[in-house]
């Protein structure tokens, strides 16, 4: 099995998450120029958008990068069909079974890694063909689903031979070493970068992200089957209250449409959603790109060595 810093052509064991509306060319030039594999977040933009990005990100680092395509973006189709184009080296996935793209994709050379929440779908993208899973827990901010990292990542790691990527409560070495010792060849990492220099995100989000405790996330849509983990605020406490009372699934979006971006570009702190996950509470300062995964991975080799994986 290929270490993942060989696969992907990186120094580091670390991709950064896909973050929509958020994870654009800049923050993806940064995380490749600091030995991570960035990632351009599709979300729900269009190909061209897409398109446009992965030029920008080539003029901002001569490093591996990638894409992730949320599947349920309408666009998705053509946005598979721009990555190849563009000759892209990674598709990340989401929100979606990526089996009908991964033939095309690995035909042009494109390294596949799917985004999976349980055992069944991780065993289902290997043999898709997929070439690694990132294992995301229920602990990581945005969707997700309901196994946290720390179960979650040793049983997928027991039943595929591919790669598995730890996702979900890493923000420092700990939680880099933690990973490696549920079996995990590597780490994706996004909450953290929300509090970086980099990060175009409003400077309302990053001190949102810096001030929380340990209990300041909360997960929403779960009554709807639809689960996202985000930084308490009005806005979560309205939906929770109208979701207890038997809102239907209109209602409630209509409630969060744009709410992401007001966040993001805005600032909102009243109506903004400000996804993130349960280690917002360890993450204190804004720092840039690069020194957040030189601390994320200094002296982890020398303890690493050490792990016995069981």
């Amino acid at each position: 099995m290929k270490n993942i810093c060989e696969l992907l052509g990186i120094k580091y064991p670390l991709i950064q998450g896909g973050m929509a509306n958020i994870a654009d060319a800049r923050l993806a030039a940064a995380v490749a120029n600091a030995g991570g594999l960035g990632l351009i977040s599709a979300g729900g933009c269009d190909a061209e958008w897409v398109r446009g990005e992965i030029r920008r990100c080539r003029e901002l680092t001569d490093k591996p990068f990638g894409v992730n395509i949320m599947l349920m973006n309408p666009h998705a189709a053509e946005i598979a069909r721009v990555i190849i184009e563009e000759e892209v080296k990674v598709v990340t996935t989401g929100a979606g079974n990526p089996a009908p793209y991964i033939p095309a994709w690995k035909e042009a050379g494109i390294i596949v890694i799917p985004v999976i929440a349980s055992v069944a779908m991780a065993v289902r993208m290997e043999r898709s063909g997929a070439h690694a899973v990132v294992a995301e827990g229920t602990e990581a901010g945005g969707h997700i689903g309901e196994l946290t990292t720390m179960a979650l990542v040793p049983q997928v790691v027991d039943k595929v031979s591919i790669p598995v990527i730890a996702a979900g409560g890493v923000a420092d070495k700990r939680g880099v070493l933690a990973a490696f010792a549920l079996g995990a060849k590597g780490v994706q990492v996004g909450t953290v970068l929300l509090a970086s220099e980099e990060c175009p995100i409003h400077d309302n989000y990053k001190n949102k992200v810096i001030d929380a405790r340990d209990t300041d996330t909360i997960v929403t849509g779960r009554a709807v089957g639809m689960p996202v983990r985000v930084l308490k605020n009005p806005m979560t406490r309205i939906y929770n209250k109208m979701a207890a009372e038997g809102a239907t699934v209109e209602e409630l979006e209509k409630l969060t449409l744009g709410s992401l971006r007001r966040a993001v570009l805005e600032g909102d702190l009243e109506r903004g959603s400000f996804m993130a996950g349960q280690v917002s509470g360890l993450i204190k300062n804004i720092r840039p790109v690069k020194k957040i995964i030189e601390e994320l991975f200094s002296g982890v080799n020398e303890y690493k060595n050490n792990l016995e994986v069981l």
